[in-house]
């Protein structure tokens, strides 16, 4: 018998207390212990109707409830389709039963209830959570390659609407502030804390004793208007075209699932719409491209929050005062996520001046916030508060943690640590944000090489996820694990890699791009290339992404790489990409920033159209390729060459691969990662090296297949 993640307790005043505190776990899932849980408490409640004043809903743990078992969720496959039916529907007419109890039911919620989490929630007459500002809310399992099946859909289309539904909460899969979740009805009221919560329900249970939900009043339409109504069908090609904004035609599922979920649902009666969300849930799970996006976007992600790859022994560490050399975008942007985290941050650049542009900058993403109710003014002054400008190198004395954010000049950086290296702290960090720049090489111009590490972030700061932690040849554990710690302080995600030029995501992306151009000089049409991309589900077309990059910053960093090859003795093979780079380079086509690239741009810096140049000079059109052959060309590329960084020591494990090309450089998420595209090709690893072959016999050998792979599959291992 499994044991019950639920406890029952009725006080004086006739109010049961549904404790959820799963025994062998520190957060609350959709398990077996909640399903025996609700089969225990339930029909109690049921018998016990009659001395029942209402119901409240908390938690034992430090969140409300997590969501869906994702173990058992992966697990899914066609022959267990029935099962996996009948579970989910019988956990789903459990909570159905709880919410038609007859008697009035409160959701307390004292922390995070996502997914799964705000579902249980949803089966209550009211939410009341605590203003936390830990605490998140909203469905996010399309992100997931799953959709909101514990009655997700069916709830939130009867409590927000149709559109509301799915173009706010469903598609978008956002996770809320408490103050978000309550502007947009997700929850009912906000209060200080846990204590003031239940206190608030108790209240609540007694002036409405006789609640139920809306969808279950007679009389009951959908907010918005009734689906067959001219006003709500009339909104149907919008929610088809955010959709097709949202996939693009990449091949993820999940978002098609759940718009046909919602619009199919909101044609019939609440337990039918039930029924429909279960069947395309389960349809999903059977899927590869779920069982992909559950293992990069939480088991691998856990395992590299969990500490993976940080060096044993060493105590937590905070930064409590960072210093930022450089004040542009980059650096701007660091010393605004490290101020939000609580550190005093020293932004530093040549003039006052331009320290202060920087913080303008910070103000300016600040106002944003504001404006869309994401903090305070309270929390906005304080963040600002903590960032002090200066051009004066005195100014870093007492900083335990550098972050330098310069032009990508090896002497230029080597010259400002040189500058604070004293003043700093004798144990602080000294961080560079370089792309490409080895950090050994950096290293060389400071006196404690040990200190030295690659602290690389993404552009813009404030929204991408990751950083790559580049450790040095003579790096120190300390020092990795106190960057380790920062980059979680600051809440993105640190993956470790090992020094090389372009480390691990600036080389890989390089590939994707390289196939991308010499599919142009091939005499691809280049519109037809940026199409195959998008496709295939990278977030914007390579000869776009070249443009916000630079061709000319491309082009340097290929000249410094090759010269550094072959000053070593090894020998330089020419990608076909490289002389179209160069000509474009020749004609003044550096990119975006001087409205001249792959595309036009108007004087406000718009894109525009591809330039008729290329069209010109390359023959576009003269060859067409298969739209397959195109992806993969870029997809077996980016995969190849990070099997050869993991061969070279460059990455320290798979989850790191799988993750930073995800969050760091947008390979597409549907495949789970850049190595467990390979894993999950049709045919697994021997199905990925016999296409290796083909699109080498057809491209080239540079997409011949190495021998440690090779190896790999013959063994019948994967990449894990």
């Amino acid at each position: 018998m499994t044991a019950s993640a639920m406890s029952y307790a009725r006080d004086a005043d006739g109010i049961v207390t549904l404790t959820l505190d799963d025994p062998h776990s520190s957060v609350n899932t959709m398990n077996d212990a909640f399903m025996t849980g609700l089969e225990e408490c339930v029909p109690r409640l049921e018998a016990e109707r009659e001395a029942v004043a209402g119901v409240l809903l908390v938690s034992a743990k430090k969140t409300f409830f997590a969501g869906g078992d994702l173990n058992r969720l992966r697990a899914g496959s066609a022959d267990k389709a029935a099962e996996e039916t009948d579970y989910i529907n019988r956990m789903k007419a459990w909570m159905r039963r709880l919410e038609r109890l007859g008697r009035p039911v409160v959701a307390v919620l004292g922390g995070t209830a996502l997914g799964g989490g705000l579902e249980v929630a949803l089966c209550a007459h009211h939410r009341i959570a605590a203003d936390l500002p830990a605490s998140r809310f909203g469905l996010p399992e399309v992100g997931l390659g799953l959709l909101p099946g514990g009655g997700g859909i069916t709830r939130t289309v009867r409590l927000l609407g149709l559109h509301k539904a799915l173009s706010e909460v469903i598609l978008p899969a956002r996770k809320f502030t408490a103050r978000a979740a309550l502007d947009l009805g997700l929850v009912d009221e906000l209060v200080a804390d846990s204590q003031e919560a239940e206190a608030r329900a108790r209240a609540w249970i007694a002036e409405h004793p006789d609640a139920e939900q809306p969808w279950d009043a007679k009389g009951f339409r959908l907010p918005g208007g009734d689906v067959r109504s001219p006003g709500v069908a009339a909104t149907l090609p919008a929610l088809s075209g955010l959709l097709r904004k949202q996939t693009r035609g990449a091949p993820t599922p999940a978002p098609r699932a759940a718009l046909a979920a919602a619009v199919e649902g909101a044609h019939v009666d609440f337990d039918a719409a039930s029924l429909i969300e279960t069947r395309y849930l389960v349809s999903l799970l059977s899927g590869q491209v779920t069982k992909n996006m559950i293992k990069a976007f939480f088991f691998d992600l856990q395992r590299i929050n969990a500490g993976a790859s940080r060096p044993e022994g060493f105590e937590r560490f905070t930064a409590r005062k960072v210093g930022v050399i450089g004040a542009g975008m980059m650096g701007a942007g660091i010393a605004h996520v490290s101020a939000g985290a609580g550190a005093d941050v020293v932004l530093k650049d040549v003039t006052p001046q331009a320290a202060e542009a920087g913080k303008d900058y910070a103000r300016r993403l600040e106002a944003k916030a504001l404006a869309a109710g994401r903090t305070t003014q309270e929390k906005s002054d304080a963040l600002l508060g903590r960032i002090r400008t200066t051009a004066d190198a005195a100014d870093f004395a007492a900083v335990d943690f550098v972050i330098e954010a310069v032009f990508e000049s090896a002497p230029l950086k080597q010259r400002v640590f040189q500058e604070i290296q004293q003043v700093v702290r004798p144990d602080a960090v000294l961080g560079s944000n370089t792309s490409t720049l080895p950090i050994t090489l950096l290293a060389k111009g400071v006196e404690r090489e040990h200190d030295f590490i690659g602290i690389h972030f993404f552009s813009p700061v404030d929204k991408m996820p990751l950083v790559e932690i580049v450790r040095g040849e003579r790096t120190s554990d300390e020092t990795l694990a106190k960057v380790f710690d920062y980059v979680l302080q600051i809440g993105k995600t640190p993956i470790v890699v090992s020094d090389s030029r372009g480390f691990f995501t600036s080389r890989v992306i390089g590939r994707f791009i390289a196939e991308a151009v010499a599919a142009v000089g091939e005499g691809v049409e280049p519109a037809s290339v940026e199409q195959a991309a998008l496709q295939a589900g990278y977030p914007a077309g390579a000869l776009q992404l070249l443009d916000e990059l630079t061709l000319s910053l491309t082009q340097r960093i290929r000249i410094e790489t090759r010269a550094a090859e072959e000053a070593e003795g090894r020998p330089w093979t020419a990608h076909p990409s490289e002389a179209v780079v160069d000509w474009m380079v020749e004609q003044g086509r550096i990119g975006r920033r001087e409205r001249a690239g792959w595309y036009d741009y108007d004087e406000s810096g718009r894109r525009l159209a591809i330039w008729p140049g290329v069209r010109d000079r390359y023959g576009s059109g003269r060859r067409i390729l298969p739209i397959k052959d195109l992806q993969e060309r870029m997809l077996f590329a980016e995969t190849l060459d990070a099997v050869d960084c993991l061969d070279q020591g460059v990455l320290a494990s798979v989850a790191d691969a799988n993750v930073g090309s995800i969050q760091g450089i947008g390979f597409p998420a549907w495949t789970g990662g850049v190595l467990q595209y390979a894993n999950q090709y049709d045919g697994g690893l021997p199905g990925f090296v016999t296409r290796t072959r083909e699109l080498a016999a057809l491209y080239g050998d540079r997409f011949l297949p190495p021998t440690s792979l090779v190896e790999r599959a013959e063994r019948g291992e994967i990449y894990a």
